[in-house]
């Protein structure tokens, strides 16, 4: 069994696509980052970064074993299992090149570009534009990309797109039209199609908690590290 630390982020979303898409069996632990669970000593004995997600996988070899990092755990599970990660050693790495384009730029830029858009708590001009232009660039890349090939890697659906997938669901927020990168968007609408995605984002559906982001909220995901 695979104990799963989560929270409905684009970062927890891909661990939940995957999981549905290998059939692997789960126990998912919410983690509510808007209430500082992150911050709880048995999470950071798991994830010291206190960010999620994170997995313990009770059947590994040699006892359990701790994870953190969405892109390692991608990586992990996709060896373990044989999945959706090539076997040829050349394809391999070039899903790796896209898996790690995610994790270092389109997740951080628009991860950034979220923040100053619609949570710092007053609008900074050169941020907004600096990270809105910056996700349009780097939209552009998987667009020429996706004008090449069916699926990131170029060989088959894998890890690289279930890494890409949730970083471009909330394109409207960051103020990105889909009908200016046509390849990409026609990539992203067969991905929704996916049963297990649908399955993944119905799982966020029922665990999220809505409302605003309240001053608890602002504090634990934003503000100094109140375990210090």
């Amino acid at each position: 069994m695979l104990d799963l630390y989560y929270w409905t982020t684009p970062n927890g979303h891909k661990i939940t696509i995957f999981l549905e898409e290998a059939g692997l069996p789960y126990h998912l632990i919410p983690v509510n980052i808007g209430k500082g669970d992150q911050f709880k000593p048995e999470f950071l004995a798991i994830a010291p970064n206190n960010r999620i997600p994170a997995i313990v996988d009770q059947d590994a070899e040699g006892g359990p074993f701790s994870l953190f990092e969405s892109g390692a755990i991608l990586q992990y599970l996709a060896e373990k299992t044989g999945q959706f990660i090539p076997s040829d050693k050349r394809s391999r790495y070039v899903t790796l090149q896209w898996l790690y384009w995610q994790m270092s730029g389109l997740g951080p830029m628009a991860g950034q570009n979220h923040h100053f858009a619609h949570y710092a708590p007053e609008p900074i001009v050169y941020a907004i534009d600096r990270y809105v232009q910056e996700t349009a660039r780097l939209y552009g890349v998987l667009d020429r990309r996706l004008a090449e090939v069916a699926f990131v890697n170029g060989e088959g659906y894998s890890i690289a797109d279930i890494a890409c997938y949730p970083w471009i669901v909330p394109h409207e927020a960051q103020q990105q039209d889909l009908a200016d990168f046509p390849h990409l968007e026609r990539w992203f609408t067969t991905i929704a199609e996916r049963p297990a995605v649908k399955r993944a984002y119905a799982i966020a559906a029922h665990i999220r908690e809505g409302g605003a982001l309240d001053d608890e909220a602002r504090r634990h995901l934003f503000g100094p590290n109140p375990s210090k």
